[in-house]
């Protein structure tokens, strides 16, 4: 086939779809039938679907078929904040908040004014962090179930920070990481960005198929696996002490390094110990105040092996030198004080607010959560889509994350993810009774 024919078949279908005259969701002919309407090769009918596919005009499902997609929609929906139009309900974010906030924040620096240590925060820190402050983190995470030293922490400006260190620092391009089929959606940018080819781990109700990671590490040279053990996002899932345990002993087999994220974890109560506290010589937790405490504050932290830190901390230094001093100096005061814990305690109980609220006005829909999370993930009726579905709720003034950003198998399943904790819980209701309205009438 000429390329001018070919070419002229890919854009008369791009006309149409940008024109409306096919419009989102129709079903395209199989592969098959185009190459027998047109006189084609099926390898180079296969061919114009899969630029139609690159120029994100029409997706291709297994079993399904290729349909044109809803191009008015923000393309990543789910990754990309300004998607997120002034007027609009967030349901795509968290950025969770608690009455008072700003006052604690205002007191704080007051505070830091009135003291005899700023001068110093206005020199370069060091690339870790000074070290009374790594040792506030030790103590918290101490608290938390990790017992670590301060010497094997390192703070970050960010949980995402952090795994981009960790990653920078302990993999190169090429890597092989193992990461749920679903996973938070930072980390697949990440891993794209720094060139590691990520393989997706089955998942299940209950978390991760480990029987399946066992066979993928038997089969390719896996170099690390990406875990959130206790509040997984976007499932809501929290690991067994059982399936950690069968994660360590998978991690040793097979020489894998474990990257913990726990940007969630402080929303559990009592679960059981961070795999970082039952494999420290092969694990590197990452976490922060982002969610527990405010967006605004980036502060983060790692907690890796002692042979791992010089690594770590050269790559801190390569790529932001340290954190801002008054940042981390009002972060290191909250961690010692109790802010931090008291904060974490009120946020689990708004949480499970919103979650009540959800279960009461999504009730006949089915979802996965977890009682004390800030999202849950809705899964669609067989006849809907996520792209449709997520543009009839911006015509309603909401906003929602679709499966695509998380998604990192072939497969990628029509849900929408909901984001909890980023407006007021009468808003939150309003936005609730619409969702359940859209999609609903799929039902």
């Amino acid at each position: 086939m000429p390329r001018s024919r070919y070419k002229s078949l890919v854009d008369s279908f791009a006309a149409d779809i940008r024109a409306g005259r096919l419009l989102p969701g129709t079903r395209l002919p199989t592969h098959r039938q185009l190459a027998t309407t047109e006189g084609l090769a099926l390898v180079t009918a296969s061919r114009v679907y899969a630029e139609l596919e690159a120029m994100g005009l029409v997706s291709g499902e297994t079993g399904r078929g290729t349909f044109v997609r809803e191009t008015a929609l923000a393309p990543g929906s789910g990754i990309d904040q300004k998607a997120v139009a002034v007027g609009m309900i967030d349901l795509n974010f968290n950025y969770p908040s608690l009455p008072g906030q700003a006052e604690l924040l205002r007191s704080a620096l007051r505070q830091l004014a009135s003291g005899g240590d700023l001068e110093a925060l206005l020199r370069y820190q060091p690339h870790a962090g000074r070290p009374h402050e790594r040792a506030s983190v030790a103590r918290h995470l101490r608290a938390r179930g990790l017992t670590v030293e301060a010497g094997q922490v390192l703070i970050v400006n960010g949980a995402q920070q952090g795994l981009a260190v960790t990653m920078m620092a302990l993999l190169k391009p090429g890597d092989v990481i193992a990461a749920d089929a679903l996973t938070y959606s930072g980390f697949k940018v990440l891993a794209e960005a720094l060139h590691l080819e990520i393989v997706p781990i089955p998942v299940t109700g209950q978390g991760p198929d480990l029987d399946a990671l066992e066979k993928l590490c038997r089969n390719r040279r896996v170099r690390a696996v990406y875990s959130m053990p206790t509040l997984h996002n976007p499932l809501g899932w929290v690991m067994s002490a059982a399936q950690r345990e069968h994660l360590v002993t998978i991690a040793h087999r097979h020489e894998l390094l474990i990257i913990e994220d726990a940007a969630y974890a402080f929303l559990v109560e009592n679960p059981p110990p961070p795999i970082a506290e039952l494999a420290p010589e092969c694990t590197v937790y990452v976490s922060g105040l982002s969610k527990s405490v405010a967006t605004g504050l980036r502060v983060g932290f790692i907690a890796a092996p002692l042979d791992k830190v010089p690594a770590l901390e050269r790559t801190i230094r390569a790529t932001t030198w340290n954190t801002p001093g008054v940042l981390t100096a009002i972060a290191s005061t909250w961690l010692d004080d109790g802010t931090v814990m008291q904060l974490e305690a009120e946020k689990r109980k708004d949480a499970q607010a919103r979650q009540a609220l959800a279960a009461q006005v999504l009730a006949g829909l089915r979802y996965i959560s977890h009682p004390s999370s800030y999202f849950l993930w809705l899964p669609l009726p067989e006849d809907a889509r996520a792209d449709q579905i997520a543009m009839e709720l911006m015509h309603e003034q909401v906003a929602v994350s679709i499966a695509e950003p998380f998604a990192i198998s072939v497969h990628v399943p029509h849900a929408i993810r909901l984001a909890l904790g980023s407006v007021d819980m009468d808003t939150l209701r309003k936005a609730l009774v619409k969702v359940k309205r859209v999609v609903g009438a799929y039902a």
